[in-house]
């Protein structure tokens, strides 16, 4: 009876950790769809001529691609003065700054070091767990080690390159390895090249 109730939490426990990223994209799907429903609902709640409603949200999309372009070419445009009149702002300035240069380190191609993936021992030596690269000073590796199943959540750890092994794994292959604790291992035949 024991092992058929644990055989049984195993299973539920399996089925939770395989349906939670279905849930997120659902989640986000939901989201999206509700933002994009109001946005039209409130412009054609108050025009009720399905031109104006189409050519506002026309608008609305083409201003943020426009927004999009001025932040990836560094252009100094009306964006530049609203980004330097939030960067003066103590706290929301630094908060500002910081999720900017996350977010060039993942979207554009000019950050190389994060499209390499490498192995590192930690939390201690020959525990391997996989590392984006997010920086290089010298000998010195800085490396971003996201935690199972959320890859967002990690750690940021400065290590020399002589503790750092290569991996063929790219970075979307190493996040569906964290967000799968395992089970997607895209580059399986490196896990026998760290224990030599």
């Amino acid at each position: 009876m024991a092992s058929k109730l644990k055989t049984l939490v195993n299973d539920v426990l399996i089925g939770i950790v395989g349906f939670v990223p279905i849930v997120l994209i659902f989640q986000i799907i939901v989201y999206v769809q509700r933002a994009l429903k109001n946005f039209v609902l409130l412009v054609h709640g108050k025009y009720d001529n399905s031109l104006v409603t189409i050519v506002l949200f026309a608008a609305a999309i083409g201003l943020l691609a426009y927004f999009g372009k001025l932040l990836k070419q560094d252009r100094a445009h009306l964006l530049y003065y609203l980004e330097s009149l939030i960067q003066r702002i103590p706290i929301i300035g630094s908060i500002y700054r910081v999720t900017r240069k996350l977010l060039r380190l993942f979207l554009t191609a000019e950050e190389s070091q994060l499209r390499e993936a490498v192995y590192v021992e930690y939390p201690k030596d020959g525990m391997w767990v996989p590392a984006y690269v997010t920086n290089r000073i010298g000998d010195c590796y800085i490396l971003y080690i996201p935690t199972s199943p959320n890859p967002t959540s990690g750690f940021t750890v400065m290590v020399h390159k002589s503790k750092v092994m290569q991996s063929q794994m790219n970075i979307e292959e190493v996040s569906s390895f964290v967000i799968s604790v395992g089970v997607d291992f895209a580059k399986s035949e490196e896990a026998k090249t760290l224990y030599k």
